[in-house]
């Protein structure tokens, strides 16, 4: 899980640079924008699942996880107990997805 969790920060703070600029940031955002997303890709497609799908997948949970987090560290909005059920649930699914014995 190291790997996917690498993966969306990176991803995130990506995505955040995007929207920085978008939103009347200076256009040199983009540039670690654009890095950081290019690592996300790179990373995720070193995760363990044979199938991308599969990888994608349990990914989900964990950029849910790493959202919230941005959301309260970066952003000062704390989660809620809403997030905080629904990120447990993520992380569940991602987890069964991830480690489930298959045939």
């Amino acid at each position: 899980m190291p790997l996917y969790a690498l993966a969306a920060v990176l991803e995130i703070s990506g995505c955040f640079a995007v929207w920085s600029w978008w939103r009347g940031a200076s256009v040199l955002w983009l540039i670690p924008g654009a890095l950081a997303l290019a690592g996300f890709a790179y990373l995720l497609a070193l995760t363990p699942p044979t199938h991308a799908g599969r990888s994608y997948a349990a990914y989900g949970g964990v950029y849910i996880a790493a959202s919230l987090a941005w959301l309260w560290l970066v952003e000062g909005s704390r989660p809620d107990r809403a997030d905080l059920l629904g990120v447990m649930l993520a992380l569940l699914g991602a987890a069964v997805i991830l480690w489930a014995p298959r045939g």
